[in-house]
């Protein structure tokens, strides 16, 4: 299986093994579910950020249509769950966002960078992943349903980059991307083994 079909993400170093597609497509129930939790957790997140910076109007403006439509995406995915007979329950989470987040340094202004360029990697991995499972699923109808959230995807980790760029200088905000798209690469060279969206 080829996974070369994915889209070019530049934001993220190594492409998604076929053994993680493989893995993907002959668990797609738990994927299904962990991809419920994983919209539920980036919906907190951009809620998280609005919190933590109050006075930031643009991110504010832009995490909130994030929020929405990340909430959106939850309840369609979980609407797939119900069609499935597949009951909400929690799952084990791979180590991937837990090790990232330690990458976050601890004092402003170097901890708002940090965040939305973790954030940023999170969905442009997110992005490639679903692209992957909307190639090749055998439902067809799933598989569309998968193809209709890469475009948010897309605006999601864009939407990230962008206000990172709109409150720190391009330069900076490159060189951090770097390091942090290094250790991204570093933790899935491991791969956790049950099957996730970001195992």
């Amino acid at each position: 299986m080829n996974t070369n079909t994915a889209p070019r993400i530049k934001f993220i170093k190594p492409p998604t093994s076929t053994a993680w597609l493989e893995q993907a497509l002959a668990n797609l129930d738990t994927i299904l579910l962990d991809h419920s939790h994983c919209e539920r957790k980036a919906a907190g997140v951009a809620l998280n950020l609005m919190f933590r910076y109050p006075s930031s109007t643009k991110l504010i403006r832009t995490l909130t249509a994030i929020a929405q439509e990340e909430l959106q995406h939850f309840e369609q995915v979980n609407q797939w769950l119900d069609r499935r007979g597949i009951p909400l329950a929690p799952l084990d989470a791979p180590p991937y966002g837990s090790e990232l987040n330690k990458q976050i340094r601890r004092h402003e202004p170097q901890r708002m960078l940090d965040f939305l360029l973790v954030y940023s990697l999170i969905e442009a991995r997110s992005h490639e992943r679903l692209g992957l499972l909307g190639a090749h699923c055998p439902d067809a109808e799933l598989a569309a349903f998968y193809r209709g959230l890469m475009a948010s995807e897309a605006r999601h980790y864009g939407s990230y980059w962008v206000l990172a760029t709109t409150y720190f200088d391009t330069e900076v905000v490159t060189e951090r991307l770097e390091e942090l798209s290094e250790i991204e690469s570093n933790i899935l060279s491991t791969p956790f083994p049950k099957p996730r969206i970001h195992s």
